[in-house]
């Protein structure tokens, strides 16, 4: 038996998930200090470097926000084979998220309910990490994606968007704005497109050249999918992230006084992998221009998922809950599947 899943199965799930995922960071933290080791045994292979937005990306597998709220560990996820790291959600004003406990493990379906609430010490606290980082020439691409804060009412959502867009489009590679997590109150009304158009258009005034992309939800119909990719095409913006995590139960083998007991939140992983797919493959449908970055994630968990989702039409591709079953190597795994399967970016 792998080291990982025993650990995993003996120690981490018996935690709460949350000291188990700080514990885990702890370790990716201390990855730098040992970098030239970790990094020969993890980095991607130089064939499977990817060019979306303008930037060369290590691999086309990166890791989705969330994971990394507060900026603090891109050098280490980098290290472990990430070829992009996506960090936050970051808001304007620091919060501490919802009350706990607000994450719950599904192990028998692979996936994970959180309600976190966008928990971050605020956009400016990440600034000089993110700085930080930027300077090692081993870095992983620095994504950054920027939320609404908890206090700011969502007639002032886009002055709230654009303090964050100010001072972080300078100093990100990408830049993504969550309109869709279930967990912050009023959020997801402003994928409605009479909200959403003037919220992108001035978070992309603000961001100057850095691209800009928009994460959306898996619960839309294909309408509104249709419509946001419209939307995003007329203002201009370089990308689409599908998907954020569900507000669906549907399939799950746990009982249902168990997701009582668990409540309210967004559901990730293996449950999230097939209406993510489709979100894809619509978005493709409405733009198949191979320049609009499309950014997939839900339900990824092995190198098939990747390829399944790049030959669907994903321009780059992300993963978050898989990593807390998979362990630290995960992102290797991936790699060295691609590499194994052949992979090369069309046109390459």
């Amino acid at each position: 038996m792998r080291l990982y899943p025993l650990l995993f199965s003996t120690v981490l799930r018996r935690m709460n998930p949350e000291p188990a995922h700080h514990l885990a960071f702890k370790v990716i933290q201390a990855a730098p200090f040992t970098a030239g080791i970790v990094r020969r045994a993890c980095a991607p292979h130089p064939s499977l470097r990817t060019r979306a937005l303008g930037i060369d990306f290590p691999s086309p597998f990166g890791l989705a926000a969330g994971f990394d709220k507060n900026a603090e560990g891109i050098l280490g996820l980098g290290a472990f084979g990430f070829g992009h790291v996506e960090v936050g959600t970051l808001t304007k004003h620091a919060q501490p998220g919802n009350p706990k406990p607000r994450m719950f493990r599904l192990v028998g379906d692979r996936g994970l309910i959180n309600r976190m609430g966008f928990n971050n010490g605020g956009s400016a606290a990440a600034v000089p990490r993110i700085e930080r980082a930027r300077l090692s020439r081993r870095r992983p691409v620095i994504g950054v994606n920027i939320g609404k804060s908890r206090v700011t009412e969502v007639e002032d959502a886009v002055q709230d968007y654009v303090w964050s867009a100010q001072r972080l489009a300078p100093i990100a590679d990408y830049l993504a704005v969550n309109v869709s997590s279930p967990n912050t109150p009023g959020l997801r009304g402003l994928q409605e497109l009479e909200m959403l158009e003037p919220l992108l258009a001035a978070v992309r005034d603000a961001a100057g050249g850095t691209p800009l992309l928009v994460k959306i939800a898996p619960d839309m119909s294909d309408d509104q999918i249709d419509g946001i990719v419209a939307l995003a095409k007329r203002l201009g913006l370089d990308g689409i992230i599908a998907t954020n995590t569900t507000i669906s139960r549907e399939g799950l083998s746990v009982s249902e006084t168990e997701i009582e007991r668990m409540g309210a939140g967004g559901l990730s992983g293996e449950p999230l992998c097939e209406r993510s797919l489709q979100v894809l493959r619509r978005i493709r449908a409405a733009e198949p221009d191979p320049d609009f970055c499309v950014i997939s994630v839900g339900g990824v968990a092995t190198a098939e998922d990747v390829l399944e989702r790049l030959r669907a039409g994903a321009t780059l591709v992300q993963g978050y809950t898989a990593y807390i079953y998979e362990g630290p190597l995960w992102a290797r795994a991936i790699n060295r599947g691609l590499l194994r399967a052949g992979w090369r970016q069309p046109g390459e």
